[in-house]
Order: C-alpha cells, then structure tokens, then sequence
C-alpha cells in the first residue's frame, strides 16, 4: 500500500510539469476558409460557383490481399490533399471560403472512388 501510494505522488509530480514544447497542430491550413455542411461561417457571403472534385481509382496491392479488401477509401491525408486542391481551384475562381463541404467515398470489390463538393462563395462587406 505505501508504494502504491509513493507511486502515485510520484506520477502525479511528473505529469504536472509536463509542458510539451512543440504546440499540437490544429489540423491543415488552406488559403482560404473550409466550412462543412454542418457548419456555419457566421458571415453573409455571395455563391461565386458550384465545386466538385470526383476521381475513381482500381485497388491497390495493399488494399487487397487473397480477395479480401483490408482497407478502403483515402487516407486522412489522401483527403486532406483533395481538400487543399479544392480549395486552391476556389480561391483561383476568387472565394473567401468553401461551404457546404462534402465528402464521399465508395468502394467496390476492384476500385475506390469519392467525391468532394462544396459552394465557392465570397463573403458580403460587413
């Protein structure tokens, strides 16, 4: 019982002091705003255009072995990547933001494929 309790004071030290010295990341930066459809930009904005991005692609070695599918759709990465260029497109048409973000994948027994969409708007003078 006294080295339980010895452990924990321990513990309870170190973990107190903790400070990580490089700051977690928030998640991608893109040059302009991304809103999902379930979210809302809290700003009065003009619909620039209608964007869509859609690819189908055949399975790759890794994602299939004996006729077994072992994983499906893009990576976070592979996402995050279709995202960024989007929104480049967007921001090339002259949005300040994506809203109404969606995205989409299927699968079928030999390809992955997916769909990105959203509103290229320009926010309003406030």
């Amino acid at each position: 019982m006294k080295h339980t309790l010895a452990f924990l004071f321990i513990l309870s030290l170190l973990t107190s002091c903790f400070r990580p010295t490089i700051p977690i990341s928030t998640g991608p930066k893109y040059p302009i705003d991304i809103f999902y459809e379930n979210e809302n930009p809290g700003r009065l904005y003009d619909l620039v255009q209608e964007m869509e991005s859609r690819q189908e692609l055949p399975l790759d070695k890794s994602q299939n072995a004996n006729g077994r599918m072992l994983s499906r759709g893009n990576t976070m990465q592979d996402k995050e990547l279709l995202l960024a260029k989007l929104s480049l497109e967007a921001k090339r048409a002259g949005a300040d933001a994506l809203v109404n973000v969606r995205y989409t994948y299927f699968t079928t027994k030999t390809a992955n494929g997916y769909l990105l969409s959203g509103r290229a708007v320009k926010y309003k003078p406030e």
